[in-house]
């Protein structure tokens, strides 16, 4: 997809779903996922490192998966987590339209994949997991990360899973800079070559988070 990338809004090209099989939450899920999303072929390594390295997901509240694709990290939350409300976002039409056929498939209610302007306001969130789009470049990524993190509630925790050859490292310095005094981001987890980050707000606050400064000259690839 040289010019059609998994973060367009529409991908070009005939919608045509297809069979995937995939371990969500210890069991195999029979699912769907098709072209013009992000790993259509399968679990992305980054994502299984992720299910694997992260502390279960608190049961009841909202939940967010920032950049949902075909739906793996919502659905487990969705899963793990049956009397929580999971908000799954993401730019992709093509990428929503899987991730509600599959919680349907799997007999989900508790999902809501929606748009990033489709989440109300007022919304805070019990926990963030996310395997974030780093391609979409720097600029738009630390704009993503400005929008939700300070959401987080008090005490909830932000779990994202970068690769290291894509600036992981240089991201986790971002954001203890631009989030200090409010959010705490520590590596959790270090794994095929991929960070485990873990951020969490300890402000006390529950509203948007006045951040420092402008956004760092961090190496977050293209």
């Amino acid at each position: 997809m040289a010019a059609d990338h998994y973060f367009s809004a529409q991908p070009s090209g005939e919608f045509v779903a297809k069979p995937l099989t995939v371990t969500l939450a210890g069991h195999p899920r029979d699912l769907h996922t098709a072209g013009g999303v992000f790993s259509p072929g399968g679990l992305d390594v980054g994502t299984h490192v992720l299910l694997s390295h992260v502390a279960d997901p608190p049961p009841s509240g909202d939940l967010l998966d920032i950049g949902c694709g075909w739906g793996p990290i919502t659905l487990t939350l969705a899963i793990e987590s049956p009397h929580a409300t999971v908000w799954a976002v993401d730019v992709n039409e093509r990428a929503l339209d899987l991730t509600r056929r599959n919680a349907e498939a799997l007999g989900l209610d508790n999902v809501r994949a929606v748009t990033p302007d489709a989440v109300p306001d007022d919304v805070r969130f019990m926990a963030i997991w996310s395997n974030p789009p780093i391609r979409v470049g720097k600029n738009e990524l630390h704009g993503m990360l400005d929008r939700w993190l300070p959401r987080l509630r008090e005490g909830a925790d932000a779990w994202l899973v970068v690769s290291r050859n894509l600036g992981s490292d240089s991201l986790q310095r971002w954001m203890a800079d631009r989030f200090a005094g409010h959010l705490t981001v520590t590596r959790a987890a270090t794994h095929k070559g991929f960070r485990v980050l873990r951020v969490r707000n300890r402000s006390g606050l529950t509203g948007p988070i006045a951040t420092q400064g402008t956004p760092s000259d961090g190496d977050v690839r293209r």
